[in-house]
């Protein structure tokens, strides 16, 4: 069958498809599930036939689409809290994971880029960090407690400043991706340069190993968020700059959906790293080190498996059961 004929055959049933994606048409979950088989139905025999084509392209998105809508109208006696985090989230993690790819790229590359720059230029970290804090920074190392900075204030009203400020720079960082997503790589740079010239500025003075068992006990949740938050924003801006087979707006729509609810995602883990910095951080170095290296390795074990490992596991758990449902 030639293309252009399998096209004029099945167009009406692919829109009316997108019009249920998009809410427009409601279905129940049999009949999506019906939609489903006959979409992947199509997309085998497009896949055979027109293996490059735009077509199979269009036809594989719309499946996704689809698969989604399906558990997202299924009925799930559980919370629907608990719903969005342990399967819509995930799911959706799984279908941009790319994008945290590149997050994580070019979170590497910048902070490297800031490595070099305090290397190169003695007085990067001062620029970066401001004399301010590197002056009392270094009176606090001569001292031998690298992260007296962190012991300063109130403990809650540390915590509450933090998780504010923290909850602010990842707004920016999703936000800013309406830009094309060059606004969020703009803004992971300027973090991610910070963060480099940081660790190496305590490097430089030899306090790299406190200051690690201080801040990344807070630092593995806030880093991580950040980066996720970078995918969220990078997501926004490909929905603008490649809307594919929808319109800019609907593209721009459905970006901003799925990307909005991943940044919601990140909330509590930020909201946590704020709590550990302003009540645990400060106390980084009269812990035994056995138990900061426990919080910092286990921070990194949950949010890594979360956001990396976990929804490999939901997608395949979830094709399994669609797979049931329709034989």
């Amino acid at each position: 069958m030639r293309e252009v004929y399998f096209i004029k055959q099945n167009k009406e049933k692919w829109l009316g498809i997108e019009q249920v994606i998009q809410g427009k048409i409601k279905k129940n979950p049999d009949d999506l599930s019906s939609l489903y088989i006959n979409l992947i139905n199509d997309l085998s025999f497009a896949q055979t036939y027109y293996p490059k084509s735009n077509t199979t392209v269009y036809l594989n998105h719309l499946s996704s689409q689809i698969f989604q809508k399906i558990y997202k109208t299924k009925r799930v006696e559980q919370n629907r809290l608990l719903y969005f985090f342990k399967t819509e989230v995930p799911l959706l993690v799984y279908q941009y994971r790319r994008y945290l790819t590149y997050a994580f790229l070019f979170f590497t590359l910048f902070t490297l880029i800031g490595v070099l720059s305090a290397i190169y230029d003695k007085n990067f970290a001062n620029i970066i960090l401001g004399e301010s804090y590197v002056n009392e920074t270094i009176e606090n190392i001569k001292q031998g407690n690298a992260v007296g900075i962190y012991q300063s204030g109130s403990t809650w009203g540390s915590t509450i400043g933090i998780i504010f400020n923290n909850i602010g720079v990842g707004a920016k960082l999703y936000i800013y991706g309406i830009a094309g997503g060059v606004g969020t790589l703009y803004a992971l740079l300027s973090n991610s340069v910070m963060l480099g010239s940081f660790q190496y500025f305590f490097y430089d003075y030899g306090a790299l190993k406190d200051s690690a068992r201080g801040i990344w006990l807070h630092g593995v949740f806030e880093i991580f968020s950040m980066v996720v938050e970078a995918m969220c924003g990078l997501i926004l801006g490909a929905s603008i700059l490649f809307p594919k087979t929808f319109s800019r707006f609907n593209s721009f729509k459905n970006g901003f959906k799925d990307s909005f609810k991943i940044f919601l995602s990140t909330i509590p883990f930020t909201i946590c790293a704020g709590i550990i910095e302003g009540y645990i951080t400060r106390h980084a170095l009269k812990m035994p080190l056995i138990l900061n290296l426990i919080i910092i390795f286990g921070t990194l074990a949950i949010i890594g498996f979360y956001y990396i490992i976990y929804p490999s596991i939901v997608n395949k758990k979830t094709n399994s059961q669609i797979n049931d449902a329709v034989l």
